[in-house]
């Protein structure tokens, strides 16, 4: 039996102590905030997507960053475990488009609960860690006749805390996740704690994030939530994403679902130019579309410009489409000519909006980045730089798009840690 210390009470810190105490190990668990698993619950919009339905092949091709890394972890507890893990622990699961996975309830708390449920083994103490006790090694003797192989220079023996006090244990996990949502405890300390073993931290940015445009348009139609739209995500001109979806237009640029996924593919912005452009008809062809256009006006020939748009778009969409369009609003229907018409299906096509920045991290669902995953083995979690140390959960610098990919990632590496113990 180990003696275990994890830091940080969210979904990979809680699903490590959990399966780590019904191992029969003594698991102490520090969390300095006095909710554990706040993050949880605005997880889903507050309902929690805890996974996704699909095998796991099909999981690592919706892993952005680092997909190769999860391999072994992956396989051994792949969403169908942890489907069949909240089933066991009370929570009734549905699957919803995308196959996102979902409690019927709709209560991001249902699932929480269940993770503090699943870790009541574990003693939960209320504070932080400061700093990692890290102990010299005595390299290993080589076999005789072999080289000498190169590990790792110290050993972790505990963390001292926030509070002063010391923590010593057998094995140290942090969990403490990334820097997105600080507000739920969310603060960066598991890369200032990795720093201290000597662990290369690859630049935190906001992943999973809406986007901030200079365009005026988005405010004019701040609130509108398109349906069935395909977005396409340009860098340099260049398309680098395109899939389709829900978006949502807001005071400040663009949300929503595409827009979350769209945002994981945003490189340095210093050096490139990013754009999105919206085909609000997907379905339709630009022929099937300027037909469509050619029976409404035929439909609704004595209606001025704006009007004629009341079967084609949005309420708050159709003023904002005139003025781009660069048509006289007093137009009528039946005088809009062949060329206006195919500008219409143009812009209908490639609505255009400009990406001028991300959002920040207090608001984005997830931190990309993090503890460089060279330097981690990915079998057990184990540092390459001190024995003993683990890292599990949104720490590691891996990440993966909207869907539930992202917790399943917390679960299944809190899982690798426990399995090795």
């Amino acid at each position: 039996m180990a003696e275990v210390l994890i830091v940080g009470a969210g979904a990979a810190g809680l699903m490590a102590a959990g399966a780590a105490a019904r191992r029969g190990h003594a698991v102490t668990l520090l969390e300095h905030t006095d909710k554990p698993g706040q993050k949880i619950l605005v997880t889903g919009k507050g309902r929690c997507n805890l996974t996704n339905d699909c095998d796991e092949e099909e999981f690592l091709r919706h892993v952005r960053t680092n997909p190769r890394f999860l391999y072994s972890s992956l396989y051994a507890f792949p969403p169908a475990k942890t489907k069949e893990l909240f089933e066991s622990l009370g929570v009734a699961l549905k699957v919803e488009r995308g196959r996102r996975v979902f409690p019927v309830s709709d209560k991001a708390a249902e699932v929480r609960q269940a993770l503090l449920d699943y870790a009541a083994g574990a003693n939960l103490v209320h504070d932080g860690a400061a700093s990692l006790l890290l102990e010299p090694l005595e390299p290993a003797a080589p076999a005789e006749g072999k080289k000498a192989k190169k590990g790792p220079a110290f050993r972790c023996a505990g963390v001292k805390g926030t509070s002063g006090k010391t923590y010593r244990a057998d094995r140290v996990l942090i969990a403490t996740g990334g820097l997105s949502y600080p507000v739920t405890g969310s603060t960066g300390d598991g890369y200032k704690l990795a720093r201290q073993a000597g662990h290369t931290i690859v630049e935190p940015v906001p992943s999973l994030v809406s986007l901030v445009s200079k365009d005026p348009d988005c405010k004019k139609m701040m609130g509108l939530s398109l349906k069935n739209v395909k977005l396409t995500l340009f860098e340099d001109d260049k398309a680098i994403f395109a899939e389709q979806g829900e978006m949502l237009f807001t005071h400040f640029g663009i949300s929503g679902p595409l827009t979350l996924s769209a945002s994981s593919h945003l490189g340095d912005m210093k050096k490139h130019r990013y754009h999105v452009e919206i085909d609000l008809k997907p379905a339709l062809s630009e022929e099937q579309l300027y037909d469509r256009i050619t029976r409404d006006f035929a439909l609704l020939a004595n209606h001025a410009a704006q009007g004629a748009l009341v079967k084609l778009l949005p309420a708050s969409m159709q003023p904002v489409m005139v003025e781009r369009w660069g048509i006289d609003p007093a137009t009528r229907a039946n005088q809009i000519t062949r060329e206006e018409k195919r500008e219409l299906v143009r812009l209908c096509k490639h609505w255009t909006v400009s990406v001028d920045q991300r959002g920040d991290l207090a608001h984005a669902v997830i931190t990309s980045g993090g503890v460089s995953v060279r330097e981690v083995d990915p079998r057990t979690m184990e540092s390459k730089k001190a024995a003993n140390l683990y890292f599990a959960g949104e720490v590691l610098d891996v990440d993966a798009y909207t869907g539930g990919y992202n917790l399943q990632i917390a679960f299944c590496t809190g899982q690798a840690f426990a399995a090795h113990l």
